[in-house]
């Protein structure tokens, strides 16, 4: 079977590396598909997606001149999405779900700001969270500050 770019075939995972998986297709070509290529949310580890001896359906992204195949199984249209094989530890979820929890406020975004009132709200954002990180590293600490009272200083 002649290989073209963009085709959609099924092979068997013959290698897992810490990058991507090594697919053995039809008319005994190897393929590769990146780890970047295996699902389509962040992989940390493979093994947690694909197991050796494991049947999958590929896409064929490129050929180069020297024969290698590039593969991606994320982007095969497949009526399930791809799920990890046993459950990944799980990852922190920010409740606000914006990085860093800033808190949009929706009923300013038509109403045009002046640099300065933006600068404003910016400052005092990052002095509210630089004072929270200081006290959540004396909490850490054990609530001493450098200006104690002595008694921790050394004599």
């Amino acid at each position: 079977m002649q290989l073209e770019v963009g085709s959609i075939v099924e092979g068997k995972v013959t290698g897992i590396t810490n990058f991507g998986a090594f697919v053995e297709l039809p008319g005994g070509k190897t393929g590769m598909v990146h780890i970047s290529e295996v699902a389509p949310t962040f992989v940390k580890e493979i093994r947690d997606y694909v197991k050796e001896g494991q049947t999958v359906k590929v896409k064929v992204l490129n050929i180069t001149q020297e024969g290698r195949v590039s593969l991606s199984m994320k982007r095969v249209e497949a009526p399930h999405p791809v799920r990890p094989l046993r459950s990944a530890h799980p990852v922190p979820y920010h409740s606000a779900g914006r990085p860093g929890n800033f808190e949009w406020q929706p009923g300013k975004r038509n109403e045009p700001a002046s640099f300065e009132d933006m600068m404003t709200r910016f400052k005092q954002t990052s002095d509210e969270k630089m004072s929270d990180l200081k006290r959540c590293m004396e909490a850490k600490r054990g609530g001493f500050s450098k200006r104690g009272s002595g008694s921790n200083q050394p004599k």
